[in-house]
């Protein structure tokens, strides 16, 4: 299920879209909770940057000269600039994001949490800053791209719904592999998955208290676990993971436009 929002004069217009593709419509008029609660992102960046060949982890390398750390930081803040910015970077790379943040007079307020032995344990220790109710979001370092719409979007339905996830339409035909070789399946009954990914912090808190396993690869799936349902909304197609050089290519465009 899809979900959009609309403002309305006495609220929003939340359009909910079934498996069948048909549009429900419904007027959401209490929308001071969502202005009013309390806002977290957790940004974990603890990738070494392997695939883009060189000695500086992706997360700190420049794009339009700045840090893709400090862009991504940035987007959240624009949003809105009384959220609540917690960091998880590796022990080891701290020192230098400090002095990143000298070199470039960057002065938006975070916190720093250590970054754990898997992603599991990154986002554990960044939820481990969050003092009060309300909603948190988790977000890849590396995507900088991310639209003012989307971050909304998925804040305002984690208000109501919990659990809330950015998608975006498979474009490219998708062969699943078997033992005979590989098949082709049906690309409109798949998504790929985006971040934020944002819950109400209590749920996603008693996520977290679980025991990690590797079927845990994003934050919806810690919470699928506990048999929560996951909502989608749209997400944006530019909102890519900065992971190998062509996309530093690609952003160096997209930060143009």
């Amino acid at each position: 299920m899809i979900q959009e929002l609309r403002s309305a004069n006495h609220g929003v217009w939340v359009t909910s879209y079934d498996a069948n593709e048909a549009c429900h419509w419904s007027l959401v008029t209490d929308t001071s909770l969502v202005k009013n609660m309390k806002k977290y992102i957790i940004i974990v960046a603890g990738g070494k940057g392997l695939r883009m060949g060189g000695d500086v982890p992706k997360q700190f390398l420049p794009v339009c000269g700045k840090p893709v750390l400090m862009r991504t930081m940035e987007a959240f803040y624009a949003y809105d600039s009384s959220i609540r910015i917690i960091l998880v970077l590796p022990v080891s790379q701290q020192s230098y994001w400090k002095e990143l943040c000298e070199e470039y007079r960057f002065e938006l307020v975070h916190q720093i949490a250590d970054g754990g032995e898997t992603r599991f344990h990154s986002v554990k220790n960044g939820l481990a800053l969050v003092e009060d109710e309300g909603c948190v979001g988790v977000h890849d370092g590396v995507r900088p791209f991310v639209s003012q719409e989307v971050i909304a979007r998925c804040y305002d339905e984690a208000s109501r719904k919990k659990a809330v996830i950015p998608v975006v339409d498979v474009v490219e035909t998708v062969r699943q592999l078997t033992k005979d070789g590989s098949v082709t399946v049906p690309r409109d009954q798949y998504k790929l998955v985006q971040t934020p990914q944002v819950f109400d912090v209590s749920l996603l808190q008693k996520a977290y208290s679980q025991s990690y396993t590797e079927q845990f690869t994003d934050d919806a799936s810690v919470v699928e676990a506990l048999g929560e349902k996951i909502h989608l909304v749209a997400g944006n197609r530019e909102n890519i993971k900065l992971t190998t050089p062509v996309d530093l290519k690609l952003a160096e465009i997209l930060c143009l436009t």
